[in-house]
């Protein structure tokens, strides 16, 4: 059974541009795997506690050296590796804030980056582990930074960091620069989206529609 993780982080919930663009995709992906699970976590609902010293001391000493209160504080962090390491797909929801992504989503991160389990040192650098599975990145921002972007190469990277290169990120910009920029800005989301995940019932119909039978020429009769 294929299994997609949505992570989402708006502060505004569901009604967040950046979660409504997820939904539209989860949608479309769950008409195309309909035996497919999807797991859900979202961040904003529920958030993480951010990183201090106990717990980075705690995620840094072997399972077997823990103590019990160390043991508690990995509680956490194990399941949600364990969440995204059985995902096949991932998608996130990653609206600008201050120029960078939600603290939410960035604690996520410090939660999941554990060395040993999602990643490891060697004598060539950092290796990820959670290698197979593919990424769809959802950046919402209210106005026009294009995709070099520091918020797109930090997520580039530290997906790329635990293992998942397989990314596309999917734009909308402008989103608070009047009606008229947001609707032409979640449009052409909604374009990218549809082409990189094309309804493959339609997409046959658009295939049939252009498909044009070869004429013969019949000879004269003599």
């Amino acid at each position: 059974m294929t299994i997609l993780l949505k992570i989402q982080s708006s502060l505004y919930g569901q009604e967040g541009a950046s979660s409504r663009l997820a939904d539209r995709f989860v949608a479309r992906w769950q008409d195309q795997n309909p035996e497919g699970r999807v797991l859900v976590r979202d961040l904003a609902a529920h958030p993480l506690p951010h990183l201090d010293q106990a717990r980075f001391q705690a995620f840094r000493t072997p399972a077997e050296e823990r103590t019990a209160a160390q043991q508690e504080l990995v509680v956490t962090s194990d399941a949600l590796v364990a969440e995204i390491a059985a995902a096949d797909e991932v998608v996130l929801a990653a609206p600008m804030y201050n120029f960078s992504v939600p603290s939410t989503l960035h604690t996520y991160f410090d939660h999941i980056a554990r060395a040993g389990m999602t990643f490891r040192y060697t004598e060539q650098g950092p290796e990820g582990l959670l290698t197979g599975k593919r990424a769809w990145v959802f950046v919402t921002r209210g106005g026009l930074y294009g995709e070099a972007h520091a918020q797109d190469l930090y997520l580039r990277q530290f997906l790329g960091f635990v293992g998942i290169t397989d990314v596309n990120i999917i734009h909308a910009e402008g989103l608070a620069m009047g009606d008229a920029v947001r609707e032409q800005a979640l449009e052409r989301a909604e374009a990218t989206l549809r082409r990189l995940l094309p309804d493959p019932v339609q997409a046959k119909r658009e295939r049939n529609m252009k498909y044009t039978a070869p004429s013969r020429q019949i000879p004269a009769q003599r």
